[in-house]
């Protein structure tokens, strides 16, 4: 995975809710994944997916992910969502994403995500061009 060509860092900014946390103020961890999410989908264009999906029945699904929590995030905490993808096939994207803490030295939670582009048919297709385009742009 190392010698993938992965994009400059697309930033994507959060603010933690009350209701992003346990009754401690500290983010439950599966909310992690959600911003994780958001970043890929604001780096590939909701618009663009939601095409994708209606003319073509083209999604996206999580092969694997491999994800760290280094430190807690809080209640009130401002996040940058730190994303970065590689080409790993023309099936699957490599997501290196973290996510960090105003101020912070280093991240509070690191993941690399695999994804994998799906047809109608819940078989794997190659990416769609316009996928494609718009995150070699990042590149």
């Amino acid at each position: 995975m190392d010698k993938l060509n992965f994009s400059r860092e697309f930033h994507y900014p959060v603010q933690i809710f009350y209701e992003d946390t346990d009754f401690s103020g500290v983010v439950y961890h599966a909310n992690f994944l959600r911003y994780f999410e958001r970043a890929r989908e604001e780096m590939i264009g909701a618009k663009l997916l939601k095409q994708l999906w209606q003319e073509q029945g083209c999604g996206f699904a999580v092969y694997r992910c491999d994800m760290t929590c280094h430190q807690g995030v809080e209640f009130a905490d401002m996040l940058d969502i730190r994303s970065q993808v590689a080409f790993e096939s023309q099936f699957r994207t490599v997501w290196k994403q973290s996510i960090w803490r105003e101020g912070a030295s280093r991240p509070a939670v690191t993941a690399t995500i695999e994804m994998v582009s799906l047809g109608p048919d819940k078989q794997l297709i190659a990416i769609p061009e316009q996928v494609l385009s718009r995150l070699q742009q990042e590149v």
